[in-house]
């Protein structure tokens, strides 16, 4: 067979088949583990010692998902030439840059004992499973991946790419609109709708667009969770649901376990290739979280700076099938000098730093590590000291009734942000100081009991919530989807685990509703009455509900779509077919200041800007029937991006409800016709306190990542229906529901 045709063609695998090349004999085991597996490759590992626990878990990751992890870790290093050859030379000089293994040695040499044994075990597991056997994965040779062992500071490196700053796109998208006229008004607009007006994308340079597809779906950037306290929910206990938001090829960028050793039991999701959980349940507590969208990051104009505070160095950066790449790396103490990167817009001549909070020694995993044993609300919030990036809202309700939430983060003590310009005066003392004393969650805002009894996290800007907040960000998520939670949660007197997942499918958006509504009103009071009355009458009296059979919010889009091109061409230049950049590019924006804008126009020139966007949108409004058939959800490994060859990795195209800012996020530009989701809600978590065996996860896609494998998208079906996997946490009722037993045997 040649190279390639392996992933080109996979041979179809079964479950049996996958469990039988599972290494099982002799393993660096202390004492024999038990894996139990359901018919959806998921695994329940019961394990006489912790550190035994964290060498299964390394072992199932590498087997399930090693090609998934390998491609992580070539992503989280900048090795992305090693793959696709000169085309990523700028991204990989610009992840270099970015440097997401730069504090793994401090971390490493802090580490508690027990974390240093856990990961160390973990990573000989994951060593084991992907040390080279009889088959490698399916695309390792059309990528060229060969086995190579992981360390400790890898597994770092992956999981501060996972905790990228989801700033970054919206700061360096700016960096190319300073010193242009308007730039004060346009920096003034973006911290008052809190989002930024970024270009589309298909206007970007591509290596770009593919810098920030891989930064936006890999990091933890979206997300719902909600928590009920017992006094609303119908069996007594609390109620918990969480609902990440991710980007959407496959595999999926979760991964569902069960596990019990003597410091640990639980379920949960892990991210393929860590050792933590990051949202689970153990049998007292269970917890969620949502991107909290801190500023973990500051701009610095290091121009001031004298030369000897700049450590320069040059890297090699080695291509496929072509000669090496040498690219030079600055680092100051205010951070690596971005402008370096071709891809991050700059000004001619002015080198600009990056201080983020992901270069500092904070410690995720140890605070998880410690978070998944909590036995009680305080015991958990107290767990996530020191823990940094990516910043979250962390959700949590326990046994005993308790619910809660968390600021789990590190951030500067900043008295306030830049009125004038993101980027701060690197020579200015009264700039930097704000770094010199970082706070945690031991001092960022917490909540607990709620007199409503219900919480509710989408992103949210933490001053909806909290008394006096200190300046933690301005790149908020609208507050729609945090409304619409909350306002599902109090319409029923008693909650079911039935109604939290209910509430994770709902697809209305209120501040949609509001929008058209105000829409409709302008075109009624032209003279004359309102153009196109057919057109608009299928909006008439729409509620935002953004499902996928709705005829109104089709025609709300693509009327959307022609307004902003004539009142915010930045967004969308007039006259361009596509759809804007990003999953919910301007949205903000368009919410804050859409109707402002058009009020504001000379009386003719609204009227035309209103003729103009209903004509221009009338003839698509026709052309398809409703929302669903321009609104996509693919299921396709993400070998789909390659040129030529991605579309054999489509596994199937489906008509989807939701939008940019509904509960079940499906994230999209501005719509102009036909469009993939690529970012969104992606896994889902429901638990009941009350019974420790009432905990359902789902994942759009598979267990398993191996091309051709019955797991591979078997959850596709699930997730479409809103049916899910239970996972128990009582041994024998998992004997019962997870029949197939793997046993790892030590030397």
């Amino acid at each position: 067979m040649l190279p390639g045709c392996a992933a080109l063609l996979p041979r179809q695998v079964g479950v049996a088949d996958r469990l039988a090349a599972l290494p099982r004999q002799g393993l660096d085991l202390q004492r024999p583990v038990t894996i139990r597996w359901n018919s959806h490759l998921v695994p329940w590992i019961e394990a006489e010692t912790d550190a035994d626990l964290g060498f299964a878990l390394g072992l199932v990751h590498g087997h399930l998902r090693g090609a998934q992890v390998a491609l992580l870790r070539m992503v989280a290093r900048g090795r992305l030439s090693e793959i696709a050859g000169p085309l990523a030379v700028d991204i990989d000089h610009a992840l270099r840059i970015l440097d997401f293994g730069r504090a793994a040695p401090e971390v490493e040499r802090r580490w508690p004992a027990e974390t240093r044994d856990f990961v160390q075990a973990f990573v000989a597991g994951l060593n084991r499973a992907t040390s080279g056997g009889p088959r490698p994965p399916p695309e390792s040779a059309l990528l060229g991946l060969r086995p190579e062992p992981y360390s400790a500071a890898d597994i770092l490196a992956i999981g501060r790419l996972a905790g990228s700053d989801i700033n970054w796109l919206s700061l360096f998208s700016l960096l190319a609109e300073r010193g242009r006229p308007g730039f004060a008004r346009l920096w003034r607009r973006t911290l008052e709708a809190g989002a930024s007006l970024t270009p589309p994308e298909d206007e970007a340079d591509p290596r770009q667009a593919a810098l920030n597809g891989l930064l936006l779906g890999l990091s933890r950037s979206g997300s719902n969770a909600v928590a009920v306290a017992p006094s609303r929910s119908a069996s007594g206990g609390a109620l918990l649901a969480s609902d990440p938001h991710l980007g959407l090829s496959l595999p999926n960028l979760w991964f569902i376990a069960g596990m019990r050793s003597p410091s640990f039991h639980l379920v949960g999701l892990m991210v393929p290739g860590l050792p933590i959980t990051g949202l689970g349940r153990n049998p007292d507590l269970a917890w969620g979280g949502t991107n909290l969208r801190a500023a973990s990051s500051d701009l610095f104009d290091v121009s001031r700076l004298p030369p000897e505070a700049f450590a320069e160095s040059e890297v090699t950066i080695r291509q496929r099938l072509w000669r090496d790449a040498r690219r030079r790396i600055r680092v100051t103490p205010l951070g690596p000098v971005v402008t370096d990167a071709a891809l991050v817009p700059s000004r001619p001549g002015e080198p600009i730093a990056l201080r983020w909070v992901g270069h500092e020694p904070t410690d995720e995993i140890t605070a998880l590590l410690r978070a998944t044993r909590a036995r009680s609300a305080a015991a958990f919030r107290e767990s996530f000291a020191g823990f940094g990036v990516s910043p979250q809202n962390m959700l949590h309700a326990d046994r005993a009734g308790t619910i809660g939430r968390l600021t789990a983060a590190v951030l500067p003590s900043r008295p306030g942000f830049p009125a004038a310009d993101p980027v701060l005066d690197g020579a200015d003392p009264a700039a930097t100081a704000p770094w010199r004393q970082l706070r945690d969650a031991g001092s960022l805002p917490w909540l607990e009991n709620p007199p409503e009894g219900v919480l509710a996290s989408a992103n949210e800007n933490p001053a909806t919530w909290a008394d006096n907040p200190p300046r933690i960000g301005w790149f908020f998520s609208d507050g729609d989807r945090v409304d619409r939670l909350r306002a599902l949660l109090l319409a029923r007197p008693k909650l079911t685990p039935e109604d939290m997942a209910a509430l994770q499918t709902d697809t209305r958006s209120p501040k949609a509703a509001l929008l058209a509504e105000g829409l409709l009103a302008r075109l009624d009071s032209l003279p004359g009455g309102a153009p196109e009355p057919a057109m608009l009458a299928r909006l008439r009296g729409w509620d935002g509900d953004y499902a996928a059979t709705s005829e109104a919010a089709l025609v709300f889009e693509l009327l959307l779509v022609r307004l902003v091109a004539r009142l915010v061409p930045a967004l969308l230049p007039e006259g361009r077919e596509g759809g804007g950049r990003g999953p919910e590019t301007g949205w903000d924006f368009i919410t804050t200041f859409l109707l402002r804008d058009l009020d504001a126009l000379p009386p003719a020139r609204r009227e035309a800007v209103l003729r103009g966007a209903v004509a221009a949108a009338a003839p698509l409004a026709a052309r398809w029937r409703n929302w669903g058939e321009v609104h996509r959800l693919r299921a396709a490994h993400w070998l789909v991006n390659l040129p030529l060859l991605g579309r054999a990795f489509v596994l199937g195209d489906f008509p989807v409800g939701g939008s940019r800012e509904t509960p079940m996020k499906t994230g999209h530009g501005l719509v102009s016709g036909p469009h993939e989701v690529s970012f969104g809600s992606m896994a889902r978590f429901v638990s009941d306190l009350a019974d420790p065996d009432a905990n359902w996860f789902v994942l759009f896609g598979g267990q398993d990542g191996w091309l051709g494998s019955a797991a591979f998208a078997d959850q596709v079906p699930l997730w479409r229906e809103g049916r899910a996997i239970r996972m128990p946490l009582r041994p024998e009722v998992v004997a019962v529901e997870f029949p197939e037993v793997t046993v790892l045997s030590p030397r």
